[in-house]
């Protein structure tokens, strides 16, 4: 990964109407990077991505992808590979025929049995896109993605309506393009996929860019938590909880290792047992709600 950015935003506006769509967001993706945009339904993120990509113009502000206007279709779209959540095949289509077809028009130079290999759609190469079902669908728009291998590649909702060993055979595709130096930007509801795997994270609500970072970085702004029941009367505790609707009491630290040695002490002194101990770090998806309720 090197520090030169594939893509800049800067002061991205997107009005339709009275309506203000993207508000003055700005942010960059590095080469090599798996880049993460989240963001709460009607967030903005989407729009914004859609500029990035060259197919939707904006109101005001820069976005430069390789350096070039994303609409410089012939400089910029053999470079790259789209993921969409729906990519509307032409339904008489046969699968290969589909892959050679956005092959040709990308510009890229692969093969389909290379692609449909990766994601084993090898044995419907001669079947119509009609007669998928909805997962084998959103295998071949990732096939059609990747093509190429292309520097940057955008995977928008990839692994919906996929079971779980076509999940593991996508984010191994991912990790392979990534070893070969492609850059990743991903948008997806299932926000532990962003946290497992992406590098920097960027959340928008509300059209508006809010925080960007790494996981560590984002999930530091909130407390981490223990939780714990305690039968009978127990005597005072040592740290200050909230009892919560369950029973249990809530302790929220900053403080994680230290906090949950002075509880478990306390326990043992007092010959009491917290049950149903649960402790953790912040994670993504706290993270992700404390900002829809802003």
């Amino acid at each position: 990964m090197t520090s030169t950015p594939v893509i800049d935003v800067e002061r991205l506006n997107l009005k339709y109407g009275d309506f203000h769509a993207v508000k003055d967001v700005s942010f960059q993706v590095r080469s090599g990077e798996f880049y993460a945009l989240l963001g709460t339904n009607g967030a903005g993120k989407t729009s914004t991505l859609e500029i990035i990509e060259g197919h939707r113009t904006a109101t005001s502000g820069t976005v430069r992808v390789f350096g070039h206007d994303p609409r410089d279709r012939r400089a910029v779209r053999p470079r790259m590979g789209v993921m969409l959540q729906e990519s509307g095949f032409s339904p008489d289509l046969t699968v290969k025929e589909s892959v050679r077809l956005i092959g040709k028009l990308s510009g890229r130079a692969d093969t389909a049995e290379r692609v449909l290999g990766i994601i084993d759609l090898t044995r419907k190469a001669g079947t119509k896109v009609s007669q998928l079902s909805g997962g084998e669908k959103r295998r071949l728009d990732f096939a059609t993605a990747v093509y190429g291998a292309p520097e940057l590649i955008f995977l928008d909702e990839p692994t919906t309506g996929l079971d779980i060993q076509s999940r593991d055979d996508l984010w191994g595709a991912v990790d392979k393009l990534r070893e070969d130096g492609s850059t990743i930007v991903l948008t997806t509801h299932y926000l532990e996929e962003a946290q497992q795997r992406a590098d920097r994270i960027g959340l928008m609500h509300k059209g508006a860019f809010h925080r960007e970072g790494t996981v560590s970085e984002l999930t530091r702004t909130l407390p981490s938590t223990i939780r714990f029941a305690l039968a009978g009367d127990p005597p005072a505790l040592p740290l200050r909880a909230t009892l919560e609707s369950d029973g249990r009491f809530l302790v929220e630290t900053f403080d994680l290792a230290r906090d949950l040695y002075t509880l478990l002490h306390w326990a043992r002194q007092h010959a009491v047992e917290p049950r149903d101990l649960e402790a953790g770090p912040t994670r993504l998806d706290d993270v992700f709600r404390s900002i829809g309720s802003e």
